[in-house]
């Protein structure tokens, strides 16, 4: 089988991206507009991408429509924001806080989700979170445009929160304590609860 992905159209070259490449680590991002209102959404387009200086990237697309979605315009008008981490635990919340509401409207609020204060930025952090990533917007990337036009959006590590439950005896993260979530194809998912270890040469 072969696809010509140059002359497929964007839904179905998106379909046939998430349904191969996997899992798809999750980043619930929280952000703050400039009028103060907060906002909390899961991109699976994230990833760890550099360590000097610490950087990492998600990428929100554009609304059905071609507008830009609330995450990046509070971005956009505040360059801040925390990058939680979700655990099997959070999976449900995380997945309500992907239906779009009116702007304005705080995820947050909507669905009884508990924050803290973050110490470095202005957006809260998700208080249920075993691991949360305080970030200064490093750069935002456009890649298309309209529908399906997407903007990569790096982020400045400043500070990490992480639970102390979930690190084992010698203080590093222990992957069967934090019992993390991966996104799939369709309305699949997949748990960090399987794991191999393979030995570097």
């Amino acid at each position: 089988m072969h696809l010509d992905f140059e002359g497929m159209a964007p839904r179905e070259a998106y379909g046939w991206m998430v349904g191969t490449i996997f899992p798809r680590p999750i980043a619930w991002v929280s952000t703050i507009s400039a009028a103060g209102h907060t906002n909390l959404a899961p991109f699976s387009y994230f990833q760890a991408i550099a360590a000097h200086p610490p950087v990492l990237m998600f990428v929100p697309a554009n609304n059905r429509g071609g507008a830009k979605k609330d995450t990046l315009r509070n971005i956009e008008e505040v360059p801040e924001f925390v990058v939680n981490l979700v655990p099997y635990a959070l999976a449900g919340a995380m997945n309500e806080t992907a239906a779009p509401l009116p702007r304005g409207e705080s995820e947050f609020e909507r669905f009884g989700i508990a924050s803290r204060p973050s110490q470095r930025v202005r957006p809260p952090r998700v208080a249920a979170s075993p691991v949360s990533f305080e970030c200064a917007l490093h750069s935002i990337v456009p890649i298309g445009e309209g529908p399906g036009g997407t903007h990569v959006v790096f982020g400045r590590i400043l500070l990490a929160h992480l639970a102390d439950e979930v690190l084992a005896a010698d203080g590093t993260p222990d992957p069967a304590k934090l019992d993390l979530i991966g996104r799939l194809g369709g309305d699949w998912y997949t748990r960090t609860t399987d794991r191999f270890a393979v030995e570097r040469p």
